[in-house]
């Protein structure tokens, strides 16, 4: 038996590698059980980094094509398909490797296998091929985050079905993809694809694109993907689905029922969301309780039902985002540690970064008008920046949603250039409870594309100056 520990976290991504360095940081003696043979999870090694190199690489090769000439710059860009994917996995390792040190620097203990929670107290690793380690600690913070939804009867081969895996590494770019699911991941990724040639139709269940995020600003975002070249179906479900040598044949039909119809493509990409990796955990026999959706229950402070277990990150209720299991990860460390650890769950952003990227945080109208809260609306597009129109980046603009009697502001919706950037400004406000008053009266730096939010500020009170 290896120990004892104070903590073991199973699962090192953005959750669980920050909860060690942190409870390391506090003094604690930490182990860390990860069943890659690298850390960082899904984001870094399958998710994040690696779609962020692509949506980059694919981003600048359209700009090349495209908008250079209009600036006075010829140029005839050609994709090497087999050079970016070795940019974008240069890009992984390098982040991987980078957690690799900081785990050494803080002094954590890795172990490498999958990880299960034979009893409060106690965690066994069984590596692959060999044999198993019993590890001693007095927590245990399950951190292991979420696996791809599957459609149900469809299989993914990662060559002709895909997920979001297996579209970061198609060897040739496709005549048609068909993209199932109109969220962030569907819209990124086939916006990478897009990009570098392919036809994109995406088809999604619900009636409308990115649900969760302000419908106006999905209103928007939908025009200016269509614009782009991508098509949409809205309220379609998938039925069926058969492959050949050549490709697939997919079988829809409206979701509120009617006629069928098949859909030909070369690759079609699942991106229907996201479940909690909790399957092999030892949940059951140790007694931790999990909800419908599978799930793990936890309490204020991150604990099961079990003293001495807690999660985080995607394995617990809550946006499925990396920065989200890195704010739990160290309250959780910090609340082990006597001290008082607390995420505010009303000022976490969501990014989509397509070009031009989406960028939210706090609610949505349609959020304050299902619980009666009074609001003013502040809108200012980007037409009206003046960075914007001389980089000719106008598409989109900043919305910002404050209280009608105190002013405070309640939510921040973007789509435009580097909203997901920008958007941190919005946080930091709300953060500490600042009215739009306090945004606008901010002095902001000219000419940058922040002005958006200032004059957005400012049209709260119907006074912006440049519209």
């Amino acid at each position: 038996m290896a120990g004892p520990y104070d903590l073991v976290v199973i699962g090192t991504g953005p959750g669980g590698y920050v909860c060690a360095i942190r409870a390391s940081q506090l003094g604690m003696k930490v182990a860390v059980v990860e069943k890659r043979a690298t850390h960082g999870g899904t984001c870094l090694n399958v998710g994040c980094i690696p779609s962020k190199a692509l949506l980059h690489a694919s981003e600048l090769y359209e700009e090349a094509g495209h908008s250079f000439a209009a600036m006075g710059i010829e140029v005839t860009p050609k994709v090497d398909l087999e050079k970016m994917l070795a940019y974008k996995s240069e890009g992984v390792k390098g982040n991987v490797d980078g957690i690799d040190f900081l785990m050494k620097k803080n002094k954590i203990d890795t172990y490498h296998g999958v990880g299960r929670v034979a009893a409060p107290g106690k965690v066994t690793v069984t590596p692959e091929g060999g044999d198993a380690v019993e590890l001693e600690t007095k927590s245990i913070v399950i951190a292991t985050g979420s696996d791809v939804a599957k459609l149900p009867g469809i299989d993914i081969d990662e060559e002709q079905v895909i997920s979001s895996t297996g579209a970061l590494d198609l060897k040739s770019v496709p005549k048609k993809m068909l993209v199932v699911g109109a969220g962030v991941i569907g819209l990124e990724l086939g916006s990478v694809w897009r990009r570098l040639g392919a036809e994109v139709h995406v088809v999604e269940f619900l009636d409308r694109i990115i649900p969760g995020m302000d419908l106006d600003v999905a209103k928007q975002f939908q025009k200016i993907l269509t614009k782009q070249g991508m098509t949409f179906e809205l309220g379609t479900k998938v039925t069926g689905l058969t492959k050949d040598g050549s490709g697939c044949k997919v079988t829809v039909e409206p979701a509120a029922g009617g006629e069928a119809k098949v859909i030909d493509a070369d690759v079609v990409l699942v991106a229907i969301g996201r479940t909690p990796y909790t399957e092999g955990l030892g949940l059951e026999d140790a007694g931790v309780a999990i909800d419908n959706r599978r799930r793990i229950i936890v309490d204020d402070h991150f604990q099961t039902n079990v003293p001495g277990i807690y999660a985080i990150g995607d394995v617990i209720a809550g946006p499925m985002l990396a920065h989200k299991a890195e704010d739990e990860g160290v309250a959780v460390a910090e609340i082990l540690s006597g001290q008082a650890g607390h995420v505010n769950y009303d000022v976490i952003p969501g990014v989509i970064y397509t070009n031009p990227e989406v960028a939210s945080v706090g609610k949505t109208e349609e959020e304050l008008k299902e619980a009666g809260v009074k609001y003013n609306v502040g809108k200012f597009p980007f037409m009206a920046n003046g960075r914007a129109k001389v980089n000719r980046t106008t598409d989109g603009f900043v919305k910002v949603l404050a209280d009608a009697t105190t002013d405070q502001v309640l939510g921040v919706h973007m789509v435009g250039p580097h909203v997901g950037e920008m958007i941190a400004e919005a946080a930091v406000i709300m953060e500490f409870g600042g009215s739009a008053e306090d945004l606008a009266r901010t002095c902001h730096a000219h000419p940058t594309l922040t002005e958006a939010v200032k004059e957005a500020a400012l049209a709260v009170d119907k006074r912006p100056i440049h519209m």
